[in-house]
């Protein structure tokens, strides 16, 4: 009985001479200062996984079963954490635990219109919103932009920032990227394009980013628009109409609304909209630089996210009837 009751006891001990190695004992970090950046969306289960394959702490189970029981999985907060040295997993943890990063973040999505990302910056607490009570047109006057509209100005991305940093030096930061961006694009551009100025491809570049979030239907999708704006088609995408209805949509596009004209209804107008209808990414702004060879002059959504492309109005019937019972938009 006792050989047994010792034999828990150095089983124990074992135990938690282990546990303690795992948790408190300090590990030389890969490098110095060693960064962590966490997304927005990142979970407990992600971190500890990057974090075990990269050495930094030696049982990632350990870490999510700790940090649970802690409550600190539901306080970290997205940011860079930097860590100098040496550090163990119960450090790192209650670092991620006090919700203060070196570098706060904001994740702006593509596609997002310029009052959805406003909504974000105002939202965000690590930022001092200078901006917030601005209109839009004086914010633009602070950022020294006049008589222009802010739609598709700004680069979707995630933004890393120090804590207390002003909302106006994103807005900046954000308006000079989607410059550097767009410059890149206007320069590799394709000869020929039925758009003059860089921002008539920044105008493409939000109607394709509207249209699909599939990477390889993106040019395809640039590819109808300059088909149809050469041969003097209108381009008659639902996006943009459901832009020019503001707050009227609802969820739903009828009939009537695409009859119901306005500066972006682009079944009722030629051309181009006056203005671009969200933010374009890196991706959509290529496509539209470099659209897809292609004659295709129609496009329905076959319902799994990507779409089916035809050069004539027979073919795009044949493919709305094998499609249009799957939810989708039509191009």
């Amino acid at each position: 009985m006792k050989t047994l009751s010792r034999l828990l006891l150095l089983a124990v001990l074992a135990a938690l001479a282990w546990l303690a190695w795992v948790v408190v004992i300090p590990v030389d970090l890969p490098q110095s200062p060693y960064k962590l950046t966490i997304g927005p969306n990142r979970s407990l289960g992600q971190i500890a996984r990057a974090l075990s394959e990269e050495g930094v702490i030696r049982n990632r189970n350990v870490m999510v079963v700790l940090a649970r029981l802690q409550g600190s999985d539901r306080k970290i907060k997205a940011g860079l954490y930097q860590f100098n040295g040496q550090a163990s997993m119960w450090d790192i943890l209650q670092r991620l635990a006090e919700g203060h990063p070196d570098e706060a973040s904001l994740t702006v999505i593509e596609g997002w219109s310029f009052h959805q990302f406003r909504q974000a910056i105002d939202r965000n607490p690590d930022l001092e919103h200078q901006a917030r009570d601005l209109s839009d047109a004086q914010l633009l006057q602070q950022l020294g932009l006049n008589d222009i509209k802010p739609e598709g100005l700004f680069f979707p991305s995630t933004y890393l920032f120090t804590p207390g940093s002003s909302d106006l030096e994103l807005y900046r930061r954000a308006y000079n990227t989607m410059q550097q961006k767009l410059e890149a694009a206007w320069a590799a551009r394709k000869p020929d394009l039925p758009y003059h100025t860089p921002y008539e491809l920044l105008i493409m570049a939000s109607l394709v980013e509207k249209e699909t979030s599939l990477d390889a239907d993106r040019p395809l999708v640039a590819a109808v628009f300059v088909n149809r704006l050469h041969t003097g088609m209108r381009l008659q995408t639902d996006p943009s109409v459901i832009y020019g209805m503001g707050s009227a949509y609802q969820g739903n596009i009828s009939k009537a609304d695409l009859r119901r004209d306005t500066p972006y209804n682009t079944y009722t107008r030629n051309g181009l909209t006056p203005t671009p209808i969200s933010l374009p990414g890196k991706a959509a702004l290529e496509a539209a630089a470099n659209p897809a060879n292609s004659k295709a002059l129609y496009f329905v959504a076959k319902g799994d996210g990507s779409s089916y492309f035809s050069e004539t109005l027979d073919q795009h019937n044949q493919a709305v009837r094998k499609y249009i019972l799957k939810k989708g938009s039509n191009g």
